[in-house]
């Protein structure tokens, strides 16, 4: 995973994309136990474009010109299936903007904060959503504080109390 973590290094200084975090199952990962995910989502932030419409585009083309293929939502980037995902909503333009810096192996990486894995967990609602969330309120170290402001900017309230209970 760490060459594909240097793939997006490269996009991003290219200015194809402006910014990412890993998120999803293997952003999950760097707070609790591992478990079985299929893909690695990254949450990126688009250049604008001429038109000012935000695309993929120019990012499946950077990737097909290194050789990397589309396959279904993912492209296959030194082996790993990556999903990349446009900043759709406050919730996730907030989160990539204060995403963790850390290393994976010696390659510098953003990943999403575990306060805001759990937020769009409870805005995504599905099953695996569901399982993740149970395994975060077990085992990630969650500032209660910052969660709780995050709960209740983005309306996510009753969603954390009805999955809670």
């Amino acid at each position: 995973m760490e060459a594909t973590i240097q793939v997006l290094n490269e996009l991003e200084k290219e200015g194809v994309i402006s910014r990412y975090a890993i998120g999803g199952g293997v952003g999950a990962i760097f707070y609790i136990e591992p478990f079985l995910t299929y893909d690695l989502d990254v949450f990126v932030i688009l250049p604008v474009s001429t038109g000012g419409l935000l695309t993929l585009g120019p990012v499946y083309e950077a990737l097909q010109k290194r050789g990397y293929l589309a396959e279904k939502e993912c492209v296959q980037v030194e082996g790993v299936p990556v999903q990349f995902l446009p900043a759709y909503n406050a919730l996730v333009e907030e989160a990539l903007s204060e995403a963790r810096s850390l290393t994976y192996g010696v390659t510098p990486t953003r990943v999403l904060q575990p306060e805001h894995l759990v937020g769009i967990m409870l805005q995504t609602g599905r099953d695996k959503d569901r399982e993740r969330f149970a395994a975060f309120l077990r085992q990630a170290n969650l500032d209660q504080e910052r969660l709780q402001d995050i709960l209740k900017r983005y309306q996510l309230e009753g969603v954390w109390n009805q999955w809670k209970g």
